[in-house]
């Protein structure tokens, strides 16, 4: 079947789905029509997408932490702690790597290994091995809404087993799940399969169950450029959108300089909504998240709660939906549940101290419309290199170095373009490789970057983007040369 941007037939789904539901010995548990009555007797405080609707109407700002242990217990008592003591306004169910790469054997096994050691022997929630049943355990159990994360290149189980448990919320797409995290998987395969978790999310919708969707907004994590990650955002949606979805959260992640990342999540919706109004989804709706830094984190516990304090503070001036807040123990590795509330009533009292406030920076607009052109100028290459097909688009876009991700380990990333940050600290683009930028976007750029390069008296190179990688986590935004420091 030809890879397009067209829904999927009914005939086509079912005879792939059922496929999908023998991958493990739990896809016998998923009924769709009681999955549907299960979502349908759901309070409207469980349901996430009406959560996020109610706070884009009165312009508030709710907080996530991420979390995800082996067992059921476990993770409930977690999100319970996080729930009562983190006063998370939406929780998350984050997936362990086995289930991601879909090795639900090796995911049983560390299920066991966590009984017999009493503690958790997986970095997260392996939910198809606990299948429907488990994972209502947590639905019936928690009074907040909750979400699935995980970083799967190919999620079908995993969402049949999630939807049909009661989750309301699933992260994730084609790109933002392949690109950053996979080595070898091709664009195709990964395009399919997420279309037909967007169909899955279609079908439940089409049944009135709301189900919302999440891109993966940071990618990589470190100095992305705004325009990459807001093309790949607004990608997903629209394919998304095609396949029925009506819920959508684009998420961007934090570079640190407080007026482009003010910019960038206003730009964010505004983008993804111009885009989706133009192919014909005038019915989506859509929302943001703003995920805290996403790069190293300093050792020392006081400065990590000040690169916390500034996610949170930037969330709250940007209006973004929803926060991914961190926590102070991101340096030394899983952090505990006591940490994860510290960092979740940190981010709570930043947005409700700056929650009326607006962000009217000097140079808010210059960067707002230079991330509009940047952003359009990727997404209109590959509707061109697809000939209006989005779904082909991207993947020939990819291909060519249109959409390059920095620092991605997929061999189908071309890898060339390189970011920096400015002498303000905002991420410019030293080196755009193939992506296709005017001219004077790019002078805009090499300008900025040439600042930084007179102000610390070297040469504009790739030192500056090793330095930049580092420098958050030795307790600076912009990395300088050591006789600057």
């Amino acid at each position: 079947m030809e890879l397009a941007n067209k829904r999927i037939p009914d005939s086509d789904f079912y005879a792939i789905r059922d496929e999908v539901l023998t991958q493990w010995p739990t896809g016998k548990e998923v009924d769709l029509e009681a999955a549907i009555e299960f979502h349908r007797a759901l309070p409207a405080h469980k349901v996430f997408s009406k959560k996020l609707e109610e706070a884009k109407a009165g312009g508030r700002t709710l907080i996530q932490p991420r979390a995800g242990v082996a067992l059921i217990r476990d993770q409930i008592e977690l999100l319970t702690y996080l729930q009562d003591k983190g006063e998370a306004d939406l929780l998350p169910t984050t997936i362990d790597s086995y289930t991601r790469q879909n090795r639900y054997a090796e995911a049983e096994n560390g299920i066991r290994e966590s009984f017999r050691e009493r503690r958790s022997m997986l970095n997260g929630f392996p939910a198809v091995n606990h299948g429907v049943s488990g994972c209502r355990m947590l639905i019936n159990t928690l009074d907040t809404p909750i979400q699935v994360r995980h970083g799967t290149p190919d999620a079908r189980l995993l969402t049949e087993i999630a939807y049909a448990g009661g989750f309301t919320s699933y992260e994730g797409g084609g790109i933002s799940y392949n690109l950053p995290y996979a080595k070898s998987v091709p664009m195709e395969k990964t395009i399919r399969d997420w279309q037909y978790v967007d169909r899955l999310t279609g079908i439940y919708e089409e049944a009135g169950v709301s189900i919302n969707r999440e891109p993966y907004g940071p990618l990589t994590g470190t100095l992305v450029p705004p325009c990459i990650s807001h093309a790949v955002a607004i990608i997903e949606a629209l394919l998304a959108a095609e396949q029925g979805v009506r819920s959508i959260t684009v998420g961007y992640g934090q570079c640190g300089n407080l007026a482009q990342d003010v910019a960038a999540i206003k730009t964010l919706e505004e983008l993804t909504d111009e885009y989706l109004r133009k192919s014909g989804y005038s019915d989506v709706v859509v929302t943001t998240v703003f995920h805290q830094w996403m790069g190293g984190f300093p050792q020392d516990e006081a400065k990590a709660f000040g690169v916390i304090s500034w996610g949170s503070a930037t969330a709250a001036l940007s209006k973004a939906t929803k926060v991914i807040v961190k926590t102070p123990h991101e340096a030394a590795g899983v952090p505990t549940m006591e940490a994860n509330a510290q960092g979740l009533r940190c981010t709570k009292q930043l947005i409700t101290m700056l929650g009326d406030q607006e962000c009217t920076s000097s140079n808010l607009g210059e960067e707002m419309e230079m991330i509009r052109r940047e952003t359009r100028a990727l997404v209109d290459k590959c509707f061109e290199f697809g000939n209006g097909d989005i779904a082909l688009g991207v993947v020939r876009g990819v291909q060519a170095g249109v959409i390059d991700i920095p620092f991605a380990p997929s061999r189908y990333n071309a890898g060339k373009m390189l970011p920096a940050r400015d002498n303000n600290g905002a991420i410019r683009i030293l080196e755009p490789g193939n992506m296709p930028l005017p001219k004077d976007v790019m002078d805009f750029h090499r300008a900025m970057i040439n600042e930084r390069a007179r102000v610390e008296k070297r040469k504009a190179s790739f030192q500056m983007v090793i330095d930049d990688v580092y420098a958050i986590s030795k307790g600076r935004l912009v990395g300088r040369p050591q006789n600057m420091r």
